[in-house]
């Protein structure tokens, strides 16, 4: 025991000079950005595809019902040894398919190679990818950022709509409406190509897509009472099966809650533990159904479960990507009963967008129903989201019929989308240092320890930020905001040569404690690694002074994994 005492500080000044020697011998990070794209591109030749670690299954790969068997897919199921399906039925949009017609979940079939994010996140998602086509196009990988978009209109046309990411187990729900940014931004790349055919058959390939995919967030179930503003939904019911990988979630939320009964709400409702069939029964309409769900058998703490309206705000939670928070109540299990700023901002956008792509097209007459969707939600967007008195925009809880006081990251959406106009984001700027930290911007100013409120800080969010203050004129609040950013991902990569999914922006580090919820911190990570490249090209397109920030470094450890 004296000796290892002694031997102690020896082993620690080893392993320090271990990671700092390895930290001069790293390539610069944006060679490792480079690769990274290889690494992370999937396709349906490779068995590593299929692989999803979320679910302790067999794998399956489904094709479209009636679609041809590819010879890469015949390979793969005799190489890989997975099997292949097809779906039982065609699909024409989200809730066609119901769970009990694929008992066994599995990986979706798309015909073009895709990045993935990264570590348990072995698909195409839907949000993610906006960020990951903008790092490809910055980095001069058109063909694999347009076969990535096409994978969508694939999806659009095989599987009803835009996934969560292409696994059976997310035909329920889409992910945030990034879509026609997608589109605009191959577009434009065959623009400053000087491929200007290319770009209008692009366009015109691509509108019908882009219109249908529209049409999702116009459904009867995704609109927001009668605000005519939009709301995250997802047409499941009870948790959702990719949380089996993490058995303690809901059960530490039902914990949490019982910890705190002043945030409790409607969410828990009283059941046995080990309920017989009758008591199951009644749980499937109180709760969740424990005798058809795995996750939901394990969902209970001492006669206490998840209500089936938590339930529904969980999954809506997870269709707009920010999972979780406590921004629409705790661990967000109210998502549904609101219309939420950033949703509304990317629809208008993407009503602009369309508008854009018909006038190019020349279909005047489209144009302007477009420009008069979008100037409809503008409206709604001022009348439900903007507080003029504090100078920001909050969400809107349409059940009560009250606006949100919570402090989001999301009141900077309007700006990207050119929502605001120049005294709203003059406004929205002034409330910078809610969310500025060492790092860059934090989610939140609540620290309700789960990933997406403080300490936490994203690359999607801090990108949409950043991008937004520059769109706004404001450009050296957003070259500071990206210095900070890309400063703290440099420091961190500099020390165990990786690139996280989150980042603890108050300490600049990606060493994060999470206390309940998702608490793994995964390396890729492709928006990550997107939001470092474009950062980069907006300092050094906004020709600001160079003013120093302040980013503490990160203390050198043992490389983590």
């Amino acid at each position: 025991m004296v000796i290892r005492k002694r031997l102690a500080p020896l082993l620690a000044l080893l392993v320090s000079a271990f990671s700092l020697a390895s930290a001069q011998q790293a390539p610069p990070v944006d060679d490792y950005i480079h690769h990274a794209w290889d690494s992370l591109t999937r396709s349906m030749s490779e068995c590593k595809s299929v692989a999803d670690t979320k679910l302790a299954r067999a794998s399956v790969l489904y094709l479209p019902a009636g679609y041809p068997e590819r010879p890469e897919v015949k390979a793969l199921e005799t190489q890989c040894h997975v099997q292949v399906r097809y779906l039982p039925h065609p699909i024409n949009r989200i809730g066609d398919i119901k769970p009990h017609e694929i008992p066994d979940a599995g990986l979706l079939y798309l015909p073009n190679k895709y990045v993935v994010p990264g570590g348990r996140f072995n698909e195409m998602y839907g949000w993610d990818s906006y960020f990951i086509v903008l790092g490809l196009l910055q980095d001069h990988r058109l063909d694999l950022a347009r076969g990535m978009v096409e994978n969508f209109f694939f999806e659009i046309q095989y599987y009803g709509a835009i996934l969560n990411a292409n696994r059976t187990y997310y035909f329920t729900r889409s992910q945030p409406p990034f879509l026609s940014s997608m589109i605009r931004a191959v577009y434009d790349t065959y623009i400053a190509e000087g491929k200007t055919k290319d770009a209008a058959d692009w366009l015109n390939y691509s509108y019908p897509y882009a219109v249908r995919d529209h049409t999702l967030w116009m459904s009867r179930e995704h609109q927001a009472g009668t605000t005519g503003l939009a709301r995250y939904y997802d047409l499941g019911d009870g948790p959702v099966e990719e949380m089996a990988d993490d058995s303690t979630y809901y059960p530490d939320v039902i914990r949490w809650l019982l910890a705190h009964p002043k945030e409790r709400g409607d969410y828990l409702v009283s059941g046995p533990d080990n309920p017989n069939a009758a008591q199951q029964a009644q749980l499937a309409q109180t709760s969740c159904d424990p005798h058809i769900s795995p996750v939901c058998a394990h969902a209970h703490v001492d006669g206490h479960w998840l209500s089936r309206d938590f339930y529904k705000g969980d999954r809506a939670m997870r269709e707009s990507g920010f999972d979780p928070s406590f921004r629409f109540g705790a661990y967000d299990g109210s998502t549904h009963h609101y219309a939420p700023v950033c949703l509304n901002a990317l629809l208008y956008k993407y009503e602009n967008d369309l508008a854009w792509m018909a006038e190019t097209r020349k279909q005047m007459q489209e144009a302007a129903h477009w420009r008069g969707d979008a100037a409809a939600r503008k409206s709604a967007i001022n009348k439900y989201l903007w507080n003029a008195q504090k100078g920001m925009y909050f969400d809107y809880d349409f059940v009560a019929g009250r606006q949100s006081s919570y402090h989001y990251i999301a009141t900077f959406y309007p700006l990207w989308a050119g929502v605001a106009d120049a005294e709203q984001a003059k406004a929205v700027e002034s409330h910078l240092n809610l969310f500025e930290r060492p790092g860059g911007l934090a989610m939140s100013d609540v620290e309700s320890g789960v990933q997406w409120d403080l300490p936490y800080g994203w690359a999607p969010t801090n990108w949409i930020a950043a991008d937004g203050l520059a769109k706004a004129g404001d450009l050296a609040d957003a070259v500071r905001i990206s210095r900070r950013f890309t400063t703290m991902v440099r420091n961190n990569y500099q020390c165990d040569q990786t690139i996280r999914e989150k980042y603890d922006v108050v300490t600049a580090s990606t060493q994060v404690n999470v206390a309940s919820g998702y608490k793994m911190n995964v390396i890729g990570f492709g928006w990550t690694n997107a939001t470092y490249l474009k950062m980069n090209a907006l300092i050094r397109d906004a020709h600001q002074p160079e003013t120093p920030v302040n980013v503490p470094p990160r203390a050198c450890t043992a490389p983590a994994h």
